[in-house]
């Protein structure tokens, strides 16, 4: 794992956001297309940001998919990941030639099944991620299941999940944040050619320490990334701050 520290969430966006940028140029370049995952949540506001700003992406030539959703939530509602592709990234940029949107309104089983033949055919070469408060990557809250080869799953969100999920403003209270969603697997994450993980802000410091510093266990979800052979961790001097300096070396 390459690990990249900035000085505070801008920075760490436009460092992050270039790299996307050239690695999905260059696979372009290569292939004549590319297949992407984009991230959500206000840990990947800078990252989308530079993002956008990039120039010479030939969109026209780029899948993207998404990680997560809430079940049950309307993609009128703030918190719809959803309505945060559409107005944060699909708005922004040129039409891509495909996007698969995550329907956390339709039967959530049926919706995996569909998810799942479509992620098959299009193995991932991008892959921008987060890691959340408790660990978790994408909505896999700990125990993960790192063994499953079902690319999409139903989860239930724990309680510090939908903490932080309130805490973040996309929720007037706890109780209305759902209690389950449809997430990509762990093991589907990690067959991503690249990853870049933007983790900016004090309150990932724990979960950065506990995804570095512990062995890869499925209590601490986004360890199984110090496995990836090619996956960059973008972080700021706050979540990076509880880091021993042997780790950042």
């Amino acid at each position: 794992m390459n690990i990249i520290q900035s000085k505070n969430p801008s920075e760490l966006g436009t460092v992050a956001g270039k790299a996307a940028a050239e690695l999905i140029r260059n696979v372009i370049e290569e292939k004549g297309f590319a297949n992407i995952i984009l991230a959500t949540g206000t840990s990947q506001f800078e990252t989308i940001r530079q993002l956008i700003e990039e120039k010479e992406i030939d969109w026209s030539k780029v899948n993207m998919f998404h990680l997560d959703e809430y079940i049950g939530l309307p993609v009128s509602h703030p918190a719809s990941f959803r309505k945060y592709l559409k107005e944060r990234f699909l708005e922004k940029v040129n039409p891509l030639n495909s996007t698969v949107l995550i329907n956390g309104e339709v039967d959530p089983v049926e919706e995996c099944v569909r998810l799942a033949g479509l992620i098959t055919e299009h193995p991932i070469d991008v892959a921008l991620v987060g890691i959340g408060e408790n660990g978790h990557l994408a909505f896999n809250d700990p125990p993960a299941d790192f063994d499953t080869e079902e690319p999409y799953l139903v989860v239930n969100l724990d309680e510090p999940c939908r903490k932080q999920q309130f805490s973040e403003g996309w929720f007037a209270s706890v109780e209305d944040v759902p209690r389950q969603a449809i997430s990509m697997s762990v093991k589907q994450i990690c067959k991503s050619t690249h990853i870049i993980c933007s983790v900016p802000d004090r309150r990932k410091a724990q979960g950065v320490k506990d995804s570095l510093e512990q062995p890869v266990n499925n209590q601490y979800p986004a360890s199984i990334l110090q496995n990836h052979p090619n996956c960059s961790l973008y972080l700021d001097e706050e979540s990076a701050s509880l880091l021993s300096p042997e780790t950042v070396k």
